[in-house]
């Protein structure tokens, strides 16, 4: 199995910045001609959001099976400036479902235009796949049920961990397990959802994930007291919109809208209700304020992530 590629450090994140200026400064974005994405959508007068059902407040699935969240609302800003390039009177928007097995395949092969959840942004998934201006900047941690002692991943050895199919956390616990030699049993869940009922019902010790979707996963449980976060952060995940590599066009488009969210302090808002105010289905609020990380990253905003 690959190895998981060390983390930078948080002075990466710090500089990357400074450098983001220069680099604006100094290069010209090339005029880039419609694509194969811009001209589908010209076309057909629609555009195509891939979802999640459970990725809580990014993206899932309200009380009426609705898609909702963070992602989905920036998303949809992201359609109307489209909308408005392409000068259509109006603009369809169509819902599918993915998964994190499936994510990055659907938008490589042009079946979801934008993928609107929490997908990390990193060199690998950058060879097959485009991404925009990062919406958060969260760092991998262990839900664990409330009366569990455990504190950190020292203390799952000989137990078992789970994480989502497909995601960085789930790589990043295989690769400390085998680095350090842990023999922790590391399982596989299909869906975040499925991860939190392996730990209530104690078919896992812990859950390793996205500490912000942990949070939201609490949250929505009917008993939020019964489970916990712990540990330090694993990885530093920048998540942000996932996007096909082949239409320079439409991610200059798509890049120049999230700039845009970002300065006229419109994104500010949009984070605002969803991790500061009450969302649903239960209508308790998160209580996150904008990290450290993704204050100082939204000062020059940029898609050039470390990793």
């Amino acid at each position: 199995m690959r190895r998981t590629a060390v983390r930078p450090p948080v002075s990466s994140w710090r500089g990357l910045a400074a450098l983001a200026v220069v680099a604006a400064a100094g290069l010209a974005a090339p005029a880039a001609h419609a694509g194969p994405v811009l001209e589908r959508i010209k076309q057909t007068g629609k555009l195509t959001i891939g979802h999640r059902e459970s990725s809580v407040p990014f993206s899932y699935f309200d009380a009426d099976k609705k898609p909702v969240g963070y992602a989905i609302d920036l998303c949809l800003r992201i359609g109307e400036a489209v909308r408005r390039s392409l000068q259509l009177p109006r603009l369809a928007i169509e819902y599918v479902p993915v998964t994190s097995a499936n994510r990055i395949p659907m938008v490589a092969e042009g079946k979801v235009d934008l993928e609107c959840g929490s997908t990390t942004n990193n060199a690998e998934r950058r060879q097959q796949v485009a991404f925009t201006v990062p919406h958060y900047i969260a760092g991998a941690r262990i839900m664990v049920r409330a009366d569990s002692p455990i504190e950190a991943l020292s203390g799952f050895e000989g137990r078992k961990v789970v994480s989502t199919k497909g995601t960085t956390p789930l790589k990043a616990v295989e690769a400390a397990n085998r680095e350090r030699l842990m023999r922790i049993n590391v399982l596989e869940a299909p869906d975040h959802a499925k991860a939190v009922e392996m730990v209530e019902k104690g078919e896992a010790d812990g859950f390793v994930m996205d500490d912000v979707l942990l949070y939201g996963l609490i949250a929505g449980r009917p008993d939020p007291s019964k489970l916990k976060v712990v540990g330090k952060f694993l990885t530093i995940e920048p998540l942000a919109i996932m996007l096909s590599k082949d239409d320079a066009a439409f991610k200059k488009l798509v890049d120049d809208e999230m700039k845009r969210l970002i300065a006229s302090r419109e994104a500010h808002a949009i984070y605002e209700r969803w991790f500061l105010q009450p969302i649903p289905p239960r209508g308790a609020p998160l209580n996150l304020p904008k990290n450290y990380l993704l204050r100082d990253f939204w000062k020059y905003p940029t898609d050039r992530v470390p990793g």
